[in-house]
């Protein structure tokens, strides 16, 4: 799984402190919670240990993750990006050629994705679709009720 992911500077950051949180502050009290409940008595019948330990087991495999996430992240500038054609970070104006409905989404990471805020993936269907086009261009994607064309109006950070 050592695919690259692309994030900006900021989620780089944000990636960092919430690992360093999760083993300065998080990791320490999942030990002192099993302390705790291994001061309670009998193992076996323990149902606060054994939820302490499934509770440390998960916390160890998100820093894992995490740690994999960061060591696999390349950061991606916005003054190196090139606006000829679509790349990642980059803001395309599509038109979809059946409704003709327009919208202005950012190419993003997938950690960084939010539709919401207009964000998708680069390795979303559209995504995906629109990664090298140029402006003029016909992007074609694949989505679950057939292809959808949408042309491609203009390409800004």
């Amino acid at each position: 799984m050592s695919q690259n992911m692309y994030v900006t500077k900021e989620t780089f950051e944000k990636m960092r402190e919430e690992l360093q949180k999760m083993k300065s502050v998080d990791r320490p009290a999942a030990s002192r919670a099993i302390a705790e409940a291994r001061e309670k008595g009998d193992l076996k019948e323990n149902a606060e240990y054994d939820a302490a330990k499934e509770a440390q087991g998960m916390l160890e495999a998100k820093i894992k993750q995490l740690e994999g996430a960061i060591a696999n992240a390349k950061i991606v500038d916005t003054s190196d990006i090139d606006t000829s054609k679509v790349t990642i970070l980059t803001r395309v104006t599509i038109t979809n050629v059946a409704t003709k409905k327009t919208v202005t989404y950012q190419i993003v990471g997938e950690k960084e994705a939010d539709l919401k805020a207009g964000k998708i993936s680069a390795s979303s269907p559209i995504g995906k679709g629109l990664m090298g086009k140029t402006i003029g261009e016909i992007a074609e994607v694949q989505a679950p009720n057939g292809t959808i064309k949408f042309s491609i109006d203009d390409i800004s950070i």
